[in-house]
């Protein structure tokens, strides 16, 4: 009852900043988070960030604290993922998700969300 898409990955040089979009449509009732998570090739998907969408409450995994910020556009139906100094490790698949009932982990287990986007492509050069 949810599709996502995102938009807005490219490839940029190292310390250059890109901003990610995730277009909302549909609802469910039981949704609590929205969040980004990336991966490359062989290795598990991590969770980037993350915002409550009861109280706005931010979460973001320490290598990029300080570099993102996750934000929302209620009046567009859009998640965003602002990303300044980039860097090479930087480079992965991006994905935005919603969570839903059954809540299975905390906000940074893949396995929480239920819906999930078709990724959008970082890469960042040095």
């Amino acid at each position: 009852q949810v599709q996502l898409v995102e938009s807005g990955g490219d490839s940029v040089q190292a310390g250059g900043s890109l901003r990610l979009s995730c277009a909302v449509s549909g609802w469910s009732d039981s949704t609590t988070l929205m969040g980004w998570f990336r991966q490359n090739p062989g290795k598990e998907r991590e969770g980037v960030a993350a915002i409550s969408t009861h109280y706005g409450d931010t979460y973001y995994t320490d290598s990029v604290k300080g570099r993102f910020a996750i934000s929302r556009d209620n009046a567009k139906n859009t998640l965003y993922l602002q990303m300044n100094s980039l860097k090479p490790e930087d480079t992965a698949v991006y994905y935005c998700a919603v969570d839903s009932f059954p809540y299975e982990g905390r906000w940074f287990s893949s396995k929480r969300y239920h819906y999930w986007g078709q990724g959008t492509q970082v890469t960042v050069s040095s």
